[in-house]
Order: C-alpha cells, then structure tokens, then sequence
C-alpha cells in the first residue's frame, strides 16, 4: 500500500481501538488491539502520518526513536524491594518507570488526554540487549512489570533489511502478534501530499518530469547512494530559504540532500533551466497580464518538457497566491468567533482590555496544550499565533487610545477587523485576477490543446488551487473543465505526453 492508504488504515485501527460499548468498555479488548507494525522504505512519510493522524483524530501523539534508547531507559532502572511470601521476607528486583512509559504518562497529565498514540520509530533496529524487552513489549504491552495505559495504540515503524544492515528479523511469535503493513514510494500520492506543503515548484515540476527520480536507492561501488522523498522535502526548505537570502542553490547543496550523484546534478541542471525559463518566459509578467507576443511564440515552439515546466510555475504561483488567500481567509474567520466572545462579554460588563487578554490567554494556552499533545503541524501553529498576535493588537491599541467603553471598544475592534478582512478581499482579487490571466495566456498560446486540460487537470487536483477554485470561482477554469467530463480524458493526455517525448527523442536520436 502507499502512505496514504496506510495512514487511513492507521486511522480506523485506531477508532476502533477506541470504541466502546454500552458500558463503556472497548470494544476490542486491550488484550487484542494489535500493535500497528509499518515497515517501508526510509524517507516516505511514516512519522509525518502520525503526527497529521494525532492532530486529526485529537489525540495524543508520544514519539520515540528507539535506538536512541538502551535497556536502562528504556525499560527503567532496577531497585531492591522488600516482600513477604509464605510468611518469610524476601529481597525482589523491582524497577523504576521506563522512561517511554512515563512520557505517555506526563502527556496525560499535561493535556488531560486519556488515549493516544505511542509511536516507536526504527524498532528493527534495537541493540542486542534491547531488542528482547521491546519484543516483549509488542507482544504484552510492558516494559518490566509496567503497563502501557488503555486507550494507547502502539505504532511501530522499521525499514526492511535491504535499506538498513542494523535491523533484525522478527520471529513468527511477535509478527503474530501484530497488525503489519507494508508501505511502498508513491509519487503521485507524494505529489498530493507536495501541493497542501507547499513544496518548492522546481522540486514539484522536476519530478513530474522525472518521475523516476523520486525515490531511488542504489548500492554502489562508493557505498549507498540514494534519493528519498525525505531528501526532495527538506531541499525544498532548504531552496526556500536560500531564495529569501539571496543564495544559491549549486550542484553540491543539493548533493548534500539527493545523495545519488546522477540525480543531484540532474536536477542541478534542471535547477538552472527552471530559473532560466523564469527570465525568459518572465512569468510574473504572465500573471499580471503583460506579456509579450514573443513569449507566446517562443513556448508554443518549446519541447514538451519546458512546456511542462513553465506551467508548473504559473501553477506555483498561482498556488501561492490560493494559499495566502486561504490562509487570510482562516484567519478572518477565526478572529470572527473571539469578536463575538468579545461583544458578549463586553456587553455584560466586562472590561474590553481584560476581556482581550483573557482572549490571548486562552489561544496561548490552545497552543500549548496542541504542542504539548503532538497535534500541532506548522501551518495550524502559524494560523494559532497570527490570531493571538491581532487579538493581543486589538488590546494594546485600546490602551494606547484610551478606549474604555464596550460600545467604542466595540466599534474600535471592529474597525480593525476590518483591515484583516479588506487585507482578505484584495488578496483574492489579485489571486483571482492571476487566475484569468494565466488562462489567458495559455489559450492565446495554445488554443484549446492538452496542454490546457494538463493545466485544468493540475488546478483541480491541487489543494490550494481547487480551494480558491470552489470559494471564489474562475470562469475560464469552469469552461475549460467541461472537457474533464469525459471518462478517457486523464488516459489521453497520459498517451500524448508519452508520444510527444517519444517524437521529441527519436528527433534528438536522429540529430
């Protein structure tokens, strides 16, 4: 299965580990809530799906890298304790709380959450000593004579052996004890999972090119060399930051992320290219509707693959736009709900500066409570801190003017929303009026082609583009989705792409 149908699997064990009956027992008796075991190529996304399931189902999320561990920690330190059997008092070993079993327990204090996921990265790969311990665990749910609490799904991921010469075979005994499943690389599900991150478009663009390129592990003469889908994301970052610093991204940098030579400089090349077509095709000048008639003649005699190129730019820009106009929109909305706490407790007398401070308190709290349960992913953090950050503005504001009264605090906030909300309507005029330019300048380029239903396909199924789509329309799009109706559509575009690139390297053949 692919990571995606792996994390909705992860997702139903876990609600229906957590059932309950009529009286309120588990359905699934703790004894027979298998522990998940996901096994799979490194770098696919397996501890990314815990923290978005943790956060999307509200429960806790404690995290290990086991062999990070020993036996001491793991398990506990021993202790000498006194007991009494048959009337004679004997010394016994006891131990102290493992030091993964009392995480699960300080979380629970912490954030009042009774049931989670204890989630044990590289557990094929324990130390010798460990190694008997965390079986034990697996299959019992204890370390020592500590039990985890119910309510707690045990998730485990390894790699198979031929990507780690650390990890150990697990024997029939413990594999019979767990719920197993295979994940593999998948590029498409991958590319999804690219379009809500945000992923950097060179790297999107690059892939979609070569798609054989996303996840590659050879063993070669130098050692393992190797391109994860781990390696493309935090290039990304990486590219996103050198861009706002004004560095560049040369063969070596990348190397030091792609770590299989032939695709760095590859896609070192196709770095430069991408950068390149930016100049050339000046794509921003596309988007606010002033190109050139060159420019359209130029891309409708290009090779199939910079076609692809330059529109995926145009999609990356125009994802970016979409997003920041989610993300104002998210935000607005969520300054709506404090407004209307504000006007009911300001208009039962409660002080406007104190009420917008109990306001902030509370969201910070919000905020710690999700870091502290796992449930906190970078975009949702981002959304969290902007609102506190308006509201904790709204109250300084108020005292810098002096405002006092519920009815002119009121009316003061109010103004101020405002700006967030206005700051919401242009950002979707300029990205709505992206919108109608890019399509304008495919259809004077290339008329009612592939090349258009690609870009419709692409828009629709980007996170972001299909948002803005939805909530503040585009004609051009609704026209040029009709075509999209017909079953065979996404087989024919596949079929034309490969002939075109066929066509264009028997061409080079020739040359």
């Amino acid at each position: 299965m692919n990571i995606k149908q792996a994390k909705q699997e992860i997702t139903n064990t876990l609600k229906a580990y957590l059932a309950k009956d009529e009286l309120g027992n588990y359905l699934i008796p703790a004894v027979r809530q298998r522990p998940v075991l996901l096994m799979g190529p490194p770098g696919i996304g397996k501890t990314q799906i815990m923290e978005q399931i943790a956060a999307e189902t509200g429960v806790g999320l404690v995290a290990y890298t086991i062999t990070h561990h020993t036996r001491q920690s793991a398990i506990g330190l021993p202790f000498i304790e006194k007991r009494t059997y048959g009337g004679k008092e004997c010394s016994v070993t006891e131990y102290t709380m493992s030091e993964i079993l009392a995480s699960v327990y300080e979380l629970m204090e912490r954030t009042g959450l009774k049931e989670g996921i204890l989630f044990l990265d590289e557990i094929n790969c324990v130390s010798e000593t460990l190694a008997p311990m965390m079986l034990q665990f697996l299959q019992c749910k204890t370390f020592g004579n500590q039990r985890l609490p119910e309510g707690w799904l045990i998730a485990a991921a390894g790699n198979p052996p031929e990507y780690n010469k650390s990890v150990r075979d697990f024997d029939v005994v413990t594999l019979d004890r767990v719920k197993r499943m295979d994940v593999e690389e998948d590029f498409s599900v991958w590319k999804e999972y690219a379009r809500r991150k945000g992923i950097h478009g060179a790297v999107v663009s690059y892939l979609d090119i070569r798609k054989e390129n996303f996840y590659r592990i050879e063993t070669t003469v130098d050692g393992l060399q190797f391109a994860t889908a781990r390696g493309w994301e935090d290039l990304s970052e990486l590219i996103f930051a050198y861009e706002r610093l004004g560095l560049r991204v040369d063969r070596e940098v990348i190397g030091q992320y792609i770590q299989l030579p032939p695709v760095a400089r590859d896609f070192a090349n196709y770095l430069e290219l991408y950068e390149k077509y930016q100049r050339t095709y000046h794509v921003e000048d596309i988007l606010t509707g002033r190109w050139q008639n060159i420019t359209m003649l130029e891309l409708r005699e290009a090779p199939f693959d910079e076609k692809l190129s330059v529109m995926g730019m145009l999609l990356s820009r125009l994802a970016e736009a979409a997003r920041r106009t989610r993300q104002q929109d998210a935000l607005t909305a969520a300054l709506h709900g404090a407004l209307l706490d504000f006007k009911a407790k300001t208009g039962d007398g409660a002080e406007p500066q104190a009420v917008l401070g109990q306001l902030v308190w509370q969201r910070q709290e919000q905020l710690r409570y999700a870091k502290e349960a796992g449930q906190l992913e970078r975009e949702n953090r981002d959304l969290r801190l902007r609102e506190i950050n308006a509201l904790e503005s709204y109250r300084q504001r108020l005292a810098k003017e002096d405002i006092a009264g519920a009815e002119q605090a009121m009316a003061a906030v109010r103004n101020w929303f405002g700006e967030e909300v206005d700051k919401r309507k242009a950002l979707a005029e300029d990205a709505s009026a992206r919108f109608d330019h890019a399509f304008r300048f495919l259809e004077q380029t290339f008329a009612q082609s592939q090349e258009l239903v690609l870009f419709v396909t692409e828009i629709t199924a980007g996170y972001d583009t299909s948002w803005f789509v939805e909530n503040f329309g585009c004609d051009a799009y609704f026209r040029h989705n009709k075509e999209l109706l017909f079953d065979d559509t996404r087989r024919r575009i596949k079929e034309d792409i490969a002939a075109a690139r066929a066509a264009e390297q028997e061409e080079q053949s020739h040359e």
